[in-house]
């Protein structure tokens, strides 16, 4: 192996490496080569092997090439590159997956040439461990730092490799690099500035040590114990590659000086524990260390048991025996939560408190100890932060350890974990994943609502997880938000009427429920506004709307955006969580105020007027957008009313400055305990200190039968029949049916954002049914051609699916790579279709789009939203077994130039009004002026008599006959009071609504 070029200059080798670094013992065994870079490997991806890059956007990947270089320290050629990466990227080299994997497990590391930039940048190296191949293998990293000029040899031992926590392709395997079975590396470049790199001679070194290669470990970190109990410390020992030990190991302990006092409080205890060579990899010896009794209440208290390891690695934490508080009086489940409080309150320091107040992100936790070190309050799986592998077993296990680790503190708190679970438990591959909200919105369905929000609250809760941070409570405005599907719709008194979700995700107003196994803390979001922000007052990267500004006068305020945030108190929503946008008041001289400082809204109108007496969220790191330094950051969010704060990566600076900030006076020990005392409360109510583990007796109702039947009805009762000509639909069995489109059989485009990952994806991401799928499995006579290439003469009818893909917040917005159009293919696809035959075109959208220009060749046109996995339930009501009942949720606008149009608006002139929805039912009413004189004087007497049922059916009979005229000649005279007459209607304000319907009956 040439490297000639490089060692034929002793000045350049000066200060980068000795040639001692480089020489190799007599026995060792020769490196092995990886990669040259000479042309033998190519630029290519799974199944063959190749080098290949990726990125978080399409701007991330780098680009390679192998570059001629005299200076190439092997071979003739290196791998060159150039970076600009804003989000994440590098590259992987892939053994192909056809051959067998490689067996590293003789060596002892894996090492290359870098060409130092000296930009001290960390540079992660992961290798890829087990599985089918590379791309289904465990990921194991370590990474080294580009602290140096021109080329160096960096060696990588196998022992410096730790499982990655914070992503994972697959299941997890066996969590043990065993390194049989290899599949290739990866490299992550730098972020945040350009670069360019080289790099050359990869290969695997050295002999495999067992000195290296053995570790010991134990059963668990903490060990928790009652006062007089005997805590068993598991010692387990291990070997890469599973091999027995070709040496002795021997583990020295010893209890050593924590909190806890040696005789008084426990039996000190000390000796050797002895592996004999040949001792098979994973035996596993126990450690007793005794406690003792006396009569005094006391916090916990820690005994941690020194290791001293020979012939291999330590166990990386010394682990800690606790013995639990006890006999303090917030321990005491009898009394009342208010006393549990006061008692607890007063018992913790500052930093205690500040920590209480503080959330982390799971993937943060690199070090998990600084949950105790901390007193951390909670922590959070962010949108794709998930356990590996991604199952409810895995979720269980991976919260309790972190609650595991909050009994190393004195006071034993336990954390509150949360998820974005905003339709179904999204983040969990195989929980049933409902419509997004818009849909739910369009069922009009308080009870189902409220059995979604159930269903959801049993499988978030059956993984251990107690916290919920849904629903968005928003009042979508502008259908060029990338967030419109989060909303249920664009009329207050609609998003009202839909909270009965957070009956379903908490049970009863009063909190008692929360302690259930299939209840979870619910959180009312964003407060206040988020949906009323203007295009193109965002200043958040290259979003256009989100996280922007909503300019509003107090009543509009109050009306529209508030309302829903009364109604969420009253129903005793647990936790609130503030927008990132701005909201200018029109007339309080504030101007444009960040939500997160606005005390006025916070602690004046939601914690003060409205009596909120659960505790605020922040979101994620959204107190970095306020004005001034960090510490300015902490305080005015602390002191506008934020309790928590959701600093996923920053959570030592938030907790250290939020103590500064008190002690400096500029935050008050009076806020402090405030924002501590509610969310103690919190805790209490859920039973948290009582029962801090995972409840997984419900975990095997995730995804059941029964739980998807109530998402295949709230996907059956969202779809909107906007055009029905000629009765298209409900389609027959004895039809012959094209059916084509991009989403008609893609189940991440049909579950849309926040589905396993915070964007979402499109393709087979989740298991579900597609609408392709739920066709055929009706029965139909169906034939499938995506991009209808497909000959079409023979058919019946065409169903065309089509619509976006997935998107989550300001990603989404309409002028961030986004709009409110059909794709080409999708234009084409319709076009063709309903050329040839009858057709139905589905839209499967967050949003409406604009089909006005093709509305004419369209003989049906419905408005699918994004239905979740069961897509049975879309084929339900294209069958008939169910009728189309839906409504739509949002004005569907005829050009992106009517933005924002709602109902209510002065001019109004819709492609199709708000609460506009055919129906397929076949007890259709009939009549006329007559008939709906007579529906409005009973609608007037049901709204008398406070008869909310009667009264809904009157006026829903009165909006059938207004449709059947109307349907094919809308005009603005019709859909204006159209709109209003379903507002009244959700407001019970029926005999107005049917006057309003009778106006717009007149008109049609």
């Amino acid at each position: 192996m040439r490297r000639t070029a490089l060692l034929a200059s002793a000045a350049l080798l000066a200060g980068l490496l000795p040639w001692a670094a480089t020489a190799r013992a007599a026995d060792e065994p020769a490196p092995v080569p990886v990669d040259r870079f000479e042309g033998e490997v190519p630029f290519a991806s799974q199944p063959a092997e190749g080098i290949f890059t990726w990125g978080g956007d399409a701007d991330d990947p780098p680009t390679l090439r192998l570059a001629d270089r005299a200076d190439a320290p092997e071979g003739g050629k290196v791998l060159a590159g150039s970076y600009d990466i804003s989000g994440y990227g590098g590259f992987t080299h892939d053994f192909a997956a056809t051959a067998p994997a490689h067996d590293w497990s003789a060596h002892q590391g894996i090492r290359f040439w870098w060409e130092g930039r000296n930009t001290g940048k960390r540079i992660p190296f992961e290798i890829k461990d087990g599985g089918a191949n590379g791309e289904a293998s465990e990921l194991w990293t370590t990474s080294f730092t580009d602290d140096f000029t021109g080329w160096k040899q960096i060696q990588l031992p196998f022992t410096d490799f730790a499982y990655r926590t914070d992503y994972q392709p697959v299941g997890g395997i066996d969590h043990v690099l065993g390194l049989k079975e290899m599949w290739g590396y990866a490299l992550t470049l730098p972020a945040g500035a350009k670069g360019d790199f080289a790099m050359d001679g990869v290969e695997l070194y050295g002999r495999a040590d067992q000195a290296l290669r053995a570790s010991v470990t134990t059963d668990a970190p903490v060990h928790p114990v009652e006062e007089g109990g005997t805590a068993k410390v598991k010692v387990t020992v291990a070997t890469t590659g599973e091999q027995p030990l070709t040496d002795p190991v021997t583990v020295t302990y010893a209890t050593g000086d924590g909190t806890a006092t040696a005789g008084r409080d426990y039996t000190p205890v000390s000796g050797t524990l002895t592996f004999p060579a040949g001792t098979a990899s994973g035996t596993v010896r126990t450690i007793a260390v005794p406690t003792r009794r006396d009569r005094a209440a006391e916090p916990a208290e820690t005994i941690p048991l020194k290791l001293t390891v020979t012939g291999a690695k330590a166990p990386v934490e010394t682990p800690q025996v606790v013995i639990d508080a006890h006999g303090l009086p917030y321990l005491n489940a009898k009394l009342p939560v208010k006393k549990r409080v006061a008692d607890l309150l007063g018992r913790m320091s500052l930093a205690e408190k500040a920590g209480q107040m503080t959330q982390a992100e799971r993937g943060a936790m690199t070090q998990p100890n600084d949950i105790a070190a901390y007193a951390l309050g909670s922590l959070l799986s962010g949108g794709g932060s998930t356990p590996t592998p991604n199952t409810p077993e895995a979720w269980a296990k991976m919260i309790d350890a972190f609650q595991l680790r909050t009994q190393a503190t004195r006071f034993q708190i336990p954390l509150v974990y949360g998820v974005d679970a905003v339709h179904g438990h999204n983040n969990l591959s195989g929980a049933t994943v409902m419509p997004h909200n818009i849909g739910i919105g369009a069922t009009r369905d308080p009870q189902l609502a409220y059995r979604t929000g159930a269903v959801t609250a049993a499988e978030v809760r059956a993984t251990g997880v107690p916290w919920d941070f849904a629903p968005c409570l928003c009042v979508s405005r502008d259908e060029r938000w990338g967030r419109s599907y989060e909303s249920f719709g664009e009329d207050p008194a609609l998003v009202d009427s839909m909270e009965t979700v957070i009956q379903g995700l908490q049970g009863r107003a009063d909190g008692k429920d929360l302690k259930r196994g299939d209840k979870v803390l619910a959180t009312a979001k964003h407060f206040v506004g988020d949906g009323g922000t203007a295009y193109g007052s965002s200043t958040t990267g290259k979003y256009t709307i989100d996280q922007g500004v909503t300019k509003v006068t107090r009543e509009e305020l109050e009306d529209i955006h508030l309302a829903p945030f009364r109604t969420a108190v009253e129903r005793g929503v647990g936790t609130v969580m503030p927008s990132y946008s701005s909201l200018d008041i029109a007339g309080d001289g504030k101007g444009a105020v960040k939500m997160h400082a606005r005390g006025d809204m916070i602690n004046g109108v939601l914690k003060g007027r409205m009596g909120f007496d659960g505790f605020v969220i922040s979101d994620w790191n959204a107190i970095d957008q306020l004005p001034g330094d960090y510490a300015s950051h902490v305080r005015t969010s602390v002191n506008a009313g934020v309790d928590m704060m959701m600093v996923p990566y920053t959570y030592k600076e938030f907790s250290t400055a939020l103590v500064d900030e008190v002690k400096a006076g500029r935050v008050s020990e009076q806020r402090i305990d405030d924002a501590v005392s509610r969310i103690l409360t919190e805790k209490f109510e859920l039973g948290l200190f009582e029962h801090p583990y995972a409840d997984t007796s419900g975990a095997a109702a995730i995804g059941s039968p029964a739980h998807r039947e109530v998402a295949r009805r709230a996907a059956a009762e969202s779809q909107v029949l906007l055009k029905n000509a000629g009765g298209l639909l409900p389609l027959k069995k004895s039809e012959k049916v094209y059916v084509a489109g991009s989403n008609a059989d893609d189940i991440g485009n049909q579950t849309g954002g926040w589905t396993l990952t915070w964007q979402g994806a499109s393709g087979n991401t989740v298991p579900g049914t597609t609408i392709l799928q739920g066709l055929r499995e009706a029965g139909g006579n169906v034939t499938y051609s995506k991009d209808a290439s497909a000959p079409t003469g023979g058919y019946d009818v065409g169903v065309v699916v089509v619509g976006e893909t997935p998107y989550a917040e300001g990603v989404g917005d309409v002028g961030n790579g986004h709009s409110l159009s059909l794709s080409a293919a999708d234009q084409a696809a319709v076009d063709k279709v309903c050329a040839a035959m009858k057709c139905a075109v589905l839209v499967v959208s967050g949003r409406p789009q604009l089909v006005g220009d093709r509305l004419d060749e369209i003989d049906a046109l419905v408005a699918s939203w994004l239905p979740g996995t069961e897509g049975e339930g879309v084929a339900d009501v294209l069958y008939g077994a169910r009728p189309f009942t839906g409504q739509l949720p949002v004005t569907w606008p005829k050009s992106e130039a009517q933005l924002p149009i709602n109902v209510g608006d002065t001019a109004y002139d819709p492609q199709f009004p708000y609460g506009w929805g055919l129906t397929t039912r076949t007890d259709v009413p009939k009549g006329g002026t007559a008939t709906l004189r007579d529906l409005a004087v009973r609608a007037a007497k049901a709204e008398r008599h406070r008869d909310e049922r009667t009264g809904r059916a009157l006026v829903t009979q009165a909006r059938l006959l207004v449709q059947q005229k109307a349907d094919g000649h809308l005009t603005a005279a019709v859909a204006k009071p159209f709109a209003d007459a379903d507002h009244l209607l959700l407001t019970g304000r029926y005999g107005k609504a049917v006057e309003k319907l009778a106006e717009a009956y007149r008109a049609a």
